[in-house]
């Protein structure tokens, strides 16, 4: 399915913009991809499809670097870990970004669950060299932004537990707002070098947090029981 995360609003949008670029998007049950061979692509259906460059675009992936040193992993490859990132296996580990699985819950892999938990992984480690309690990770989202050509994107917004809903923004202003975005980047980045610890982010999710309490069979929370 093109654009599977998508609203069915932002996947019209996307689809009504690759096809003004000539993209002709191959879908169904029959299309998933069985081989790549140096002039083609093969798929599920039994169909091959010339090509003469072939781009990988598949999704992201783990180094497997955990699940080789023997360390709990989650079944893509993502070291399981505590609410603040340290391995359920040993305190002196601590997983950042993607590659960690907080709880058995692990985040949506993007720059936005990366970018915080890059930067908790790091508090979390000067936490425990300095003897402090390290804290808990709490992050949520505001959506996902596909870019479509230097002229065109469109941003899908999504509540803070990442559900997509009906709000999307396409054309030229969702192309400002992504290459905004991953300049953004590089801003923090380079703030963060000449200031260590000054990222933050602001974006929380209650409900991911109503779920850990569910699975570890804790009481609600008074606000919970009320909302």
């Amino acid at each position: 399915m093109l654009g599977p995360y998508l609203h069915r609003r932002g996947r019209h949008s996307v689809a009504k913009r690759l096809a003004q670029l000539g993209v002709t998007v191959v879908e169904g049950s029959g299309a998933n991809v069985t081989a790549v061979t140096r002039d083609a692509v093969r798929l599920g259906d039994g169909r091959t499809l010339p090509s003469r460059v072939t781009i990988w675009t598949a999704g992201f992936g783990v180094p497997d670097l955990a699940a080789r040193s023997g360390l709990s992993t989650d079944a893509l490859g993502r070291l399981l870990t505590d609410e603040t990132l340290t391995s359920v296996d040993d305190v002196r580990i601590v997983a950042a970004g993607d590659s960690a699985a907080p709880s058995g819950l692990p985040l949506r892999m993007s720059c936005q669950s990366a970018r915080p938990l890059g930067a908790h992984a790091a508090d979390t480690v000067l936490n425990r060299i300095t003897g402090e309690p390290p804290a808990r990770i709490n992050m949520g989202f505001f959506g996902q932004c596909i870019g479509l050509g230097r002229r065109g994107a469109t941003a899908q917004l999504a509540s803070k537990d990442d559900t997509a809903n009906g709000f999307y923004i396409g054309g030229r202003l969702a192309a400002t707002i992504k290459e905004t975005a991953i300049k953004g980047v590089l801003k923090e980045l380079a703030n963060e070098a000449r200031k260590p610890g000054s990222y933050s982010w602001f974006i929380k999710d209650d409900k991911r947090q109503q779920l850990l309490r569910a699975k570890r069979g804790e009481a609600p929370t008074i606000a919970e029981r009320t909302a």
